[in-house]
């Protein structure tokens, strides 16, 4: 695979993938077929909550705000005094009672609880930037496993606005929802190169993007990076076999792994995962994240100075499609090119083919089938096949199911 045909490829997908949506299979129909010139490739679906936005209202001080309603919170409307949450610290998250509560950053798992346990009636989250043109605002969703049934509204705002609320003093707030919830399918794609024994390396990649995004650095990249390495393995032999998924709405909560991943069956003879997740921008330096031993960070970074690829790295969990792996005991690596957040963004409507290089893409896909090659042709895999304490912990704190120390 060549810059030119990398190049292509990001070009037929420069459109919005959000995960369940018909884009997003789409493009899931578009990989396949490319896939399918290396073997047999299936589009495999699997359900996600889905919902149809009808009306999103947010009025501070009795004025319209621009905003976009939480998918998947219900429909509702609630009226309350409206409050800052500045710091997440005891005294002011006391303060949430009877409130509709503006917080910064994403709404994540602990402090949406938070928030539940400290009475508030409704949410406001805001993203972009100040200093950027654009008034963009990005369509979130509540997910399941944050709300676990219990739900109160909430709207996404701008930067800008959010600041506008502060500097006027906003004192009351307003959230009207309505919205038609139902299962909707999100799709896998998967395509097998059988090897010389019936264990398997993993290799995957999201292809879905957010609601405002293009996703050409997050992550068709990494999908392309798939399919460079299935070309090469098409081609030439390994004594493992290599099952190549890419994933489906992995930017809703890794929820195209995690459903592949509850099949306990096709996991049992899977003894690596190697996941992609922006590979190939312009700026910005390569790097690994094992959830795995520690030597598995030796070899990378040994084989990766023998080759002349320059390359950090860290044991640690990723927030990609490699952790559901990770967390049902099949170690795990992914890779990434980082940029410098002043030359390439991701989630937004910055995040085009403008930020990649076909030749840089070469060059790290030369790279990963390398260490793919060696992982492939080994006689035994030499990465154990069981999750160090320090990783599980690491996993149950990314997992939600026991809070990170402060």
């Amino acid at each position: 695979m060549n810059a030119q045909d990398i190049m292509k490829i990001f070009e037929d997908t420069a459109y919005v993938r959000m995960g369940g949506s018909a884009e997003e299979l789409r493009a899931a129909e578009y990989i396949r077929d490319r896939a399918a010139a290396f073997g047999e490739a299936k589009i495999v679906p699997f359900e996600v909550p889905m919902s149809n936005l009808e009306e999103a209202v947010f009025q501070a001080d009795g004025v319209s705000i621009a905003c976009k309603g939480y998918l998947c919170a219900g429909s509702g409307e609630v009226e309350a005094p409206f409050y800052y949450l500045r710091s997440k610290d005891p005294w002011s998250l006391s303060q949430c009672r009877g409130k509709i509560v503006m917080v910064d950053g994403y709404l994540g798992y602990w402090i949406y609880q938070d928030l539940l346990e400290n009475g508030a009636v409704g949410f406001v989250t805001y993203d972009g930037n100040a200093n950027y043109v654009d008034e963009d605002i990005d369509q979130r969703e509540l997910r399941s496993y944050v709300h676990k049934g219990s739900r109160i509204p909430g709207v996404n705002i701008n930067a800008k606005s959010a600041i506008e609320l502060i500097r006027k003093g906003v004192t009351t707030a307003k959230i009207v929802l309505k919205q038609e919830e139902y299962t909707g399918n999100s799709h896998n794609v998967i395509l097998d190169l059988p090897g010389e024994i019936p264990q398997y390396i993993a290799l995957t990649a999201h292809y879905d993007s957010t609601s405002l995004s293009q996703g050409a650095y997050d992550n068709m990249s990494g999908s392309v990076g798939l399919l460079g390495i299935a070309e090469h393995f098409a081609k030439n032999p390994h004594r493992y076999g290599l099952r190549f998924i890419w994933c489906g709405s992995e930017e809703r909560g890794l929820l195209g792994s995690k459903a592949y991943c509850e099949d306990q069956e096709a996991l049992k003879d899977c003894v690596l995962n190697i996941n992609l997740d922006m590979i190939g921008c312009i700026m910005g330096k390569f790097i690994y994240c094992a959830t795995a031993e520690e030597k598995l960070c030796h070899y990378i970074s040994y084989m990766a100075s023998e080759l002349g690829f320059g390359i950090d790295g860290r044991q640690d969990v990723y927030s990609s499609d490699s952790t559901p792996f990770a967390d049902k005991g099949v170690p795990a690596v992914s890779f990434a090119r980082i940029a410098p957040n002043n030359t390439a963004t991701i989630h937004n409507s910055y995040d085009t083919l403008a930020l990649m290089k076909g030749e840089q893409m070469a060059q790290d896909i030369d790279f990963l089938v390398a260490f793919t090659n060696r992982m492939a042709n080994a006689v035994r895999c030499p990465v154990a096949r069981e999750m160090p304490d320090n990783m599980k912990d690491k996993l149950d704190q990314y997992l939600c199911r026991k809070r990170a120390p402060k």
